[in-house]
């Protein structure tokens, strides 16, 4: 038999229930954002005799001046393919180039966990990835200091809430807490954990790279991994033109996989390179085509990824510096070198130089992330965090930036037209001054006419004030402990969990446990 509910009792399950509404409805979406697919045409600097002038100088200096590959088997394998090897120097036929990179996958589609994460790749898709490789941290009290792992777990939590983070990539800052040699199995497991997005594989070393494999072959099975991408590696050429034995060992374990790799030159603009834009592409190019040529001799249609990190240095310090215009010159630049060669790249954005999340970090974060949304990159990294050159993470600046990849997201996408006729006809409704605010189209429409930050303060003054005076990194502070307070984990079947566990457990027993600050046994 039914009892009737107390009036009390009910009063308080409606309005209950009616500020759950209002809170669903007030609640952000954290839904991970699809592969922006880009409608906006992209921004080309060079008109086509000059995308040839440097396609020739760079296939004149890979023919002339070669490049240095410091591996023994690299040398072996361009002998196979008769590439003229002299010493550790190989001088590249443009002939043999262009073969081996037509053989690269314009595009591809990368398998998440959560296989609705799944990613198209390449063409007009991108994809936005947080930053990695910070030594330093700028925490929750924004407190500068070393990381720890779960500062890492941290940091992939909220990758994986935010939503036009595709990626959790991998060490967005160095757990300081764990054995060096033990560290990229610890990494690898949080970026599989805390997150069903995609992600990065270390490339440290070859064996480092070769445990990432079979970490990736437990979480998804081998079979998967000969069918489709499942997470990418970074391999950094030494500018000028030099790749190194322990890149190398770790691009092969990769592309032996079938996993790709962004073939990434270091570029510091004027120290490694000509003082100059266009010669300094033309570099850049030649030993990024190097590398891209040397995946398909490894394994012919592998996907590969043209990759490179853009600096440029201060003529007065020698720093690095973000920011700049010719960064962003040579992001335009190498959009087109890499369309012409049909290959999809990789750049960096939101860098920012700043000590603090300050107003230069904003103006360089900007500045960037502008360039490579029109420059038509395919692999956004970096795109979260980055602040004094790379040297810290900053928490504050991880979900700003985020954000500002959901606005950068959203211009991207271009002009909507789908209600065009619908706000034409409301512009008959409305009449001579008049309003739209309570219009059925605004109605309709007003959640996704106009980007909204939610970290940003376009209040009043007096309201404001009234709520504390809060500046940008306490209101990003407190975002971010709202997101972690909310973090529910995408669980890892048992199984699978258990055997990552099991092999990690196993390495560890056979890896010498180097100690991270030390270096002692």
């Amino acid at each position: 038999m039914e009892t009737e509910m107390p009036q009390a009792e009910a009063r308080r399950t409606r309005s209950g229930g009616r500020s759950a509404r209002r809170a669903l409805r007030s609640a952000p979406d954290l839904s991970m954002l699809p592969a922006l697919r880009r409608n906006l045409p992209p921004c080309e600097v060079m008109d086509p005799s000059q995308v040839e002038r440097i396609d020739a100088a760079s296939m004149a200096i890979l023919e002339e001046v070669g490049v240095v590959f410091r591996d023994p088997v690299a040398l072996a394998d361009w002998r196979r393919v008769g590439a003229d090897v002299r010493g550790e120097r190989v001088h590249l036929d443009r002939g043999l180039v262009r073969e081996l990179i037509a053989t690269i996958p314009a595009t591809f589609t990368y398998r998440a966990r959560n296989p609705d994460r799944s990613l198209p790749f390449g063409g007009p898709h991108a994809i936005f990835v947080p930053m990695t490789g910070a030594p330093y941290l700028r925490d929750l009290d924004d407190v500068r200091r070393l990381p720890t792992l779960a500062d890492l777990e941290m940091f992939h939590k909220l990758a994986h809430m935010s939503p036009a983070l595709h990626s959790t990539a991998h060490h967005i800052v160095e757990p300081m807490d764990v054995k060096v040699s033990h560290r990229h199995l610890h990494i690898t497991y949080s970026s599989m954990k805390h997150s069903d997005k995609t992600f990065m594989g270390m490339t440290t070393s070859p064996r480092n790279a070769e445990d990432v494999m079979e970490m990736c072959a437990i979480l998804f099975g081998e079979d998967v991994m000969e069918e489709t991408p499942v997470v990418t590696g970074n391999c950094n050429g030494n500018s000028p033109l030099v790749w190194d034995e322990v890149m190398l060992g770790a691009m092969r374990a990769f592309c032996r996989r079938n996993q790709p790799v962004l073939c990434s030159p270091f570029v510091l603009g004027g120290a490694n390179t000509p003082a100059s834009v266009a010669p300094a592409v033309a570099q850049l190019n030649a030993e990024a085509l190097s590398a891209l040529a040397y995946t398909q001799v490894v394994r012919k249609g592998c996907p590969a990824i043209y990759g490179h990190y853009l600096s440029t240095v201060s003529m007065k310090s020698g720093a690095p510096m973000a920011g700049t215009p010719e960064i962003s010159l040579m992001n335009f630049m190498i959009g087109q070198m890499a369309r012409f060669y049909g290959v999809p790249w990789r750049t960096s954005s939101l860098l920012g130089g700043a000590k603090t999340f300050d107003a230069q970090a904003g103006y360089e974060s900007a500045t960037t992330l502008s360039a490579v949304l029109h420059a038509g990159a395919n692999y956004i990294w970096h795109a979260a965090g980055w602040n004094e050159a790379g040297m810290h993470c900053s928490v504050a600046k991880f979900v700003v930036d985020a954000e500002q990849c959901a606005m950068g997201y959203r211009l991207a996408e271009g002009i909507r037209w789908d209600d065009f006729d619908e706000a034409l006809a409301a512009v008959r409704d409305v009449g001579p001054g008049g309003h739209y605010l309570g219009h059925p189209h605004t109605q309709a429409n007003f959640e996704r006419a106009f980007f909204m930050p939610r970290l940003f303060d376009n209040n009043s003054i007096e309201q404001w004030q009234a709520e504390g005076s809060q500046e940008i990194t306490a209101r990003a502070l407190a975002h971010a402990r709202r997101l972690l307070s909310e973090y529910e984990e995408p669980r890892l079947d048992e199984g699978v969990d258990e055997a990552l566990r099991d092999y990690m457990a196993r390495r560890m027993r056979e890896i010498p446990a180097v100690d991270a600050l030390n270096n002692e046994y």
